[in-house]
């Protein structure tokens, strides 16, 4: 009897874990193949922000660190610079954004869809200088690989425990980054 009741109760765990009937299993995001698309956007990029022809933008992608981060540099050389930086924790892809603000949130890669476009999605883990439940702070946000040459990104603004606004880009490479010797 108790062999049967352990054969219930491991099946039971096992449908529990699986989810509900035809539900597909999700996996954590491949963190390494996700770098290396954004290793790919070294160089420099413009564009518009809020919409396709909105303000203009610049934005400059490098690589560090032995070509193990990515370095996002927004609008650089004017007084609303900022830095993000992407790399590996383990398997994982995470980031931390160095803003205008003053705060610095920190982001895991949580999804990763298609192959062209590509879509990464990133949503908050923590950060410094800020109290996410009422300090105004990037909270999430997608970028779109869509092709070598162009890319689109949302940033989700969080205020007060709640979306208050989001940051879109609309970019295009203009200069590829030069091969090092």
């Amino acid at each position: 009897m108790r062999g049967i009741v352990g054969l219930m109760v491991a099946g039971l765990l096992t449908a529990v874990a699986s989810g509900p009937a035809g539900a597909a299993v999700e996996t954590a995001p491949d963190g390494k193949a996700a770098l290396a698309r954004l290793k790919a956007l070294a160089g420099e990029w413009r564009g518009h922000v809020v919409t396709e022809d909105g303000p203009p933008a610049e934005v400059v992608y490098s690589l560090t660190a032995g070509g193990s981060t990515v370095t996002e540099k927004l609008f650089p050389g004017t007084a609303h610079e900022m830095v993000t930086m992407y790399h590996l924790d383990g398997h994982d892809l995470v980031l931390t954004h160095y803003c205008a603000m003053g705060n610095q949130p920190r982001m895991k890669l949580v999804q990763a869809t298609g192959t062209d476009p590509v879509e990464l999605r990133f949503d908050f883990a923590g950060g410094t200088n800020m109290d996410p439940a009422k300090d105004a702070h990037m909270h999430s946000g997608r970028v779109t690989l869509r092709g070598a040459n162009r890319l689109e990104a949302e940033w989700a603004v969080y205020e007060k425990g709640k979306q208050t606004g989001a940051n879109r880009f609309f970019l295009n490479r203009v200069k590829a980054a030069a091969e090092r010797p």
